[in-house]
């Protein structure tokens, strides 16, 4: 047998075999990779025998043809549905008005594009399914601002590295609403915040906010307890578990130490659910509520915090693929024994995820009672943890035999794994997308905007069997029209808008299609170059995407004037003596370009001969170039409104470089009082406002 048959496999399973690098290069994927990435899949392809087997497997299923659960549709256009209803079959159409519609199928097997926007439920005699009707486009910021030429501007920040008086280490939604307020009083009309998904409460040590347990679920160490149960409360907890002297000590260090500050949260939310569920306190009947709208999902989360807690407790493993068969399937009787007989604990994390649903909803009304017209933007991280509560909860949609990552690109030449796991695709149709859907609901919940990271996700992932380097995997593709489709009816009802980080690998037209659906993509002033040190003037920046100074997996701006990341990695020996040299022979070029491009503003020049740092005139330059392109949003990075040198992240390491602990040097409205940011915003809500005019 001929690869033919391995590689007909491959494209029959949604894995690409050629595609093309970030330099435009043709690349294909080897055999022996193919094989590896389709048994991950769970298409067996050891040997040629099996994927014989195989195929034939996924013939069969091709054949069998049913009606997938759910399908999607543009609004006022007609939904093709012959390949399993009759040309002129009559339908019965259930809105979610409460209204019906009789309709027939067009001579075409076609339904009629006269279904309103939204979820409808369609029945042709024994056949039922839903119909997901999309409007055009997402929510945008012309729909947010009211203004058909809309220049926002916004702070992005880490949540974590906020500050406020006793928040006990790190930063809380309490912080943030202090943070959004004075934002939003100096003229901002959003606040990008880090992930705020659901980590892994029985190990500390976990704490990158894009490796989470579950992405349908929010982190409770972010609750701020005293702001929905009352200071009062919290201060008679805080006393109770002698904690005020621990949680001083962590207020006072300027990296955050995850593992006993969180230790400490958990301790004191504890003492809080103990004191809540002993009388008779009046949010009783809204925590409730709460519980019994979250459903299924909700218990199924906090079922498995119990469990891992009680893993953790007997020193087992907290995998749950590594758990007695019993306790792997959520709806097993061990566990629904289990569940029983843990109801309090259970009902513990239950407190937690109420707690941060209500913070989170009080920073999100904080923000926009400050006159933004967004909001806060939240984070979507692109996977979530193979080992975690939506993957054991989601199983048959979700992929736990592999990782996701990208192939060696502009961003990390060596390619990166990032130790998640993602959907399946074809475990998405069979369950209507129920996974997508809920999980956008979730982070859509308590915002005016979602940040999707990595979106290139929604069409391709690059992924990698567990175990193997990352120049090991291939590109799996997605249900991308579907799942852009449910984005723009999730994003309309919620009305926020949606940002899409597409740095990287970009497939070909991808970038249009995101564009047409008003999804807003990300340029970044240190990556856009036509060559290195060939910065592009300001009207060749696009006004379908948002524009930013840097991110958090690159350093400020300061420090990419100092070279600080070419420091760290040679430190930490991630680079040879060549890649060192030939990386700053490449910033000198990028620094000279990068002052010409400015200087073209005669306002901009930014002269070293001056007694200012010129790190900090290159900043002031740069925050009004960004403000004058042509983009709807611009997001300065609070690093660089500070004019920090470190950054959040350094791609490629763990405990090597303090990632996702820095924290910030005041608090609210005294951080951004500070002079540095305190010119830098008004000179960007100056430049946004010289745009808008300009193209008006």
């Amino acid at each position: 047998m001929s690869d033919q048959d391995l590689e007909q496999l491959a494209q029959q399973a949604g894995i690409a075999v050629e595609w093309k690098d970030a330099n435009n290069c043709p690349q294909r994927v080897k055999p022996a990779v193919l094989r590896n990435v389709l048994t991950a899949l769970g298409y067996n392809a050891g040997t040629d025998a099996e994927v014989t087997r195989s195929l034939e497997t996924l013939r069969q299923q091709a054949a069998d043809n049913r009606l997938p659960p759910l399908l999607t549709a543009d609004y006022g256009q007609p939904l093709a549905l012959a390949p399993w209803l009759q040309p002129g079959a009559e339908c019965r159409v259930l809105l979610e008005d409460g209204g019906e519609l009789d309709v027939r199928l067009d001579s075409q097997g076609a339904l009629p594009g006269m279904l309103p926007v939204g979820y409808q439920q369609v029945r042709s005699g024994d056949q039922h399914f839903t119909v997901a009707v999309a409007p055009s486009r997402c929510y945008n910021v012309a729909d947010a601002l009211g203004v058909d030429a809309p220049r926002a501007w916004g702070l992005g920040v880490q949540l974590y590295s906020l500050r406020r008086a006793h928040d006990g280490g790190f930063g809380d939604t309490q912080a943030l609403e202090a943070f959004a307020r004075a934002a939003g009083e100096r003229g901002a009309d959003t606040v990008a915040i880090s992930p705020m998904h659901a980590m892994f409460s029985s190990d500390t040590t976990r704490y990158s906010p894009y490796s989470p347990s579950s992405r349908l679920f929010l982190n409770m160490l972010y609750a701020a307890p005293g702001a929905v149960l009352g200071e009062q409360a919290l201060q008679a907890a805080i006393q109770r578990a002698n904690l005020e002297p621990t949680l001083a000590e962590f207020e006072k260090l300027e990296l955050v130490d995850w593992p006993r500050a969180a230790s400490a949260k958990l301790r004191l939310l504890r003492v809080l659910y103990e004191d809540f569920s002993k009388g008779d306190h009046p949010l009783q009947e809204d925590f409730s509520s709460f519980r019994h709208a979250g459903g299924e999902a909700l218990a199924d989360h906090c079922c498995f915090e119990a469990l891992q807690a009680d893993r953790a407790r007997l020193g087992k493993s907290l995998d749950w693929r590594e758990w007695p068969e019993g306790l792997r399937n959520p709806r097993s009787s061990d566990v629904g024994t289990f569940a029983r007989e843990h109801a309090d604990e259970i009902e513990f994390y239950a407190f937690g995820q109420w707690l941060i649903a209500r913070s989170l909803e009080r920073a999100q009304t904080a923000a926009k009672a400050s006159g933004m017209r967004i909001g806060l933007i939240a984070d979507l991280a692109v996977g979530a943890d193979g080992a975690g509560s939506q993957a054991w909860s989601r199983q048959d949609e979700l992929l736990a035999a592999v990782t996701v990552g990208a192939p060696p690109d502009i961003l990390n030449r060596s390619g990166q794994s990032w130790g998640i796991s993602a959907f399946s695709p074809d475990g998405l149709k069979r369950n209507g997308f129920r996974a997508f859907i809920e999980m956008l609901r979730a982070n859509f919940a308590h915002a005016g905007g979602l940040r999707i990271d990595h979106v290139l996700g929604l069409n391709r992932l690059w992924v990698i069997p567990q175990g193997e380097k990352p120049t090991e995997g291939a590109y799996l593709q997605f249900p991308f029209d579907d799942m852009l489709r449910l984005l723009a009816l999730e994003s309309y009802r919620h009305s926020a808008i949606v940002l899409g980080e597409d740095l990287g690998t970009v497939p070909e037209g991808l970038r249009e299609k995101l564009a047409a659906k008003d999804i807003l993509g990300m340029r970044v002033l240190l990556f856009e170059q036509n060559a290195p040190g060939d910065f592009k003037p300001l009207l060749e920046w696009p006004d379908n995407a948002l524009a930013t100074t840097s991110t958090h997996d690159l350093p400020p701006l300061k420090g990419w004037w100092r070279t600080n990341e070419i420091d760290w990695a040679r430190r930490l020996d991630l680079i040879d003596d060549k890649t060192e040299q030939d990386w700053r022979k490449t910033r000198v070029n990028e620094k000279e370009g990068l002052q010409r491009i400015l200087q073209q503003d005669p306002q901009n020049f930014v002269d070293e001969k001056r007694d200012t740092d010129p790190a900090d005139q290159l900043i002031d330059a740069s925050v009004r170039f960004v403000g004058h392109t042509q983009a709807p949003l611009v997001l300065l990075p609070i690093e660089d409104a500070l004019g920090l040198v470190e950054q959040p992240n350094l791609p490629g390491t763990t405990d090597e470089h303090p990632n996702w602990r820095r924290r910030l040097n005041a608090a609210g409205a005294a951080l951004l009082d500070q002079p540095d940011p305190a010119r830098r915003l008004e000179l960007l809500a100056v430049a946004r406002q010289q745009a808008h005019e300009r193209d008006r």
